[in-house]
């Protein structure tokens, strides 16, 4: 098998999504004659979605992404599609009604109801950013896998970088006792440099960035470590140089203490730096690994702890959406 061999289940899957995307589109686009009507508009996509669904597809959800709840089994693009056929009968409507069909489709089950809600959004987070925040807090907070919280980046990213004291959300999340609510700040940061190429490549986006980095760091969660390391990759576009005293800061500090959560973090980023800094700070982070069961060592986790009867990390409750 060649590298230009097209495996039987892509050549299934690329022809799954081909036939039905024109399907999906129309779903999308009948969906805009219902934003009036939160509950139709959430049955209307339910029944759309089932029959855009793939079994083999479902299987597979299930297996990337333990514990991932109520799926259909939509393929990506699929969604996408839906997405983009409802964008495109709604260019020109308000969107002020949309919170509420957006707040209905958070509260269903299916995941895949969540997540055509968060293109929602999207578009809403630039029209009524306060009480759209109140959704993406319950969102974040109502997270259980991966596949949720960096679809949810989108809407983070897109929401700070139109409004930058925003950046004050995912302070808080640094501290937050749930493993994917901490991921949502390293997928946010990483997902940033590519929803505005300008914008979300500014040096303020770096400074941030790094500096939440600083803070989690050292996390005892992989699916933390795992965001962590894809922002670092992602800020080298923003500010390599930053980034590159970052991770040689970052190793130091690893190797001195035997530190594996920070050690991978920066081990897992070194493909993006040059090849002479890399290869010094692999030699440098040789043989310190992840420990089982060792405990986090990051500056939040250590905060976190030291005010443990307190409301540290602990969410406030949102008022009503009204």
């Amino acid at each position: 098998m060649t590298s230009a061999t097209v495996s039987p289940v892509t050549e299934r899957a690329t022809a799954f999504v081909a036939d039905r995307r024109p399907v999906a589109e129309a779903l999308g686009a009948d969906l805009a004659e219902l934003t009036g009507d939160p509950a139709a508009f959430a049955g209307a996509l339910r029944d759309g979605l089932v029959h855009l669904s793939d079994p083999e597809y479902l299987e597979g959800q299930r297996r990337v992404a333990p514990g991932i709840g109520d799926v259909l089994g939509v393929r990506w693009p699929l969604i996408e599609a839906v997405k983009r056929g409802f964008r495109q009968a709604t260019r020109r409507e308000r969107t002020s009604t949309w919170l509420f069909v957006a707040d209905r489709l958070l509260r269903e089950p299916e995941k895949e109801m969540r997540w055509f809600s968060f293109g929602l959004l999207e578009r809403l987070i630039g029209d009524e950013p306060e009480r759209t925040w109140q959704l993406v807090r319950r969102a974040s907070r109502e997270a259980g896998e991966w596949i949720t919280v960096d679809s949810l980046a989108h809407v983070v990213g897109k929401g700070v970088l139109a409004e930058p004291y925003r950046w004050a959300e995912l302070e808080q999340l640094v501290y937050s006792p749930s493993r994917w609510e901490r991921r949502l700040v390293g997928s946010t940061i990483a997902t940033t440099p590519f929803i505005d190429r300008r914008r979300g490549r500014e040096p303020l986006v770096a400074e941030h960035g790094l500096a939440l980095i600083g803070q989690l760091i050292g996390d005892d969660a992989p699916d933390v470590q795992k965001a962590l390391s894809w922002a670092l990759r992602s800020l080298t576009l923003v500010d390599l140089a930053a980034v590159t005293d970052f991770c040689e800061q970052q190793a130091e500090r690893a190797a001195e203490s035997s530190d594996g959560h920070r050690a991978w973090v920066i081990r897992d980023a070194l493909p993006k730096l040059d090849d002479a800094t890399a290869s010094r700070l692999r030699t440098r982070l040789d043989g310190i690994r992840r420990r089982p069961g060792a405990p986090a060592t990051s500056e939040a986790a250590e905060a976190a702890a030291r005010f443990g009867g307190g409301m540290l990390g602990r969410p406030m409750p949102e008022p009503p959406l009204t």
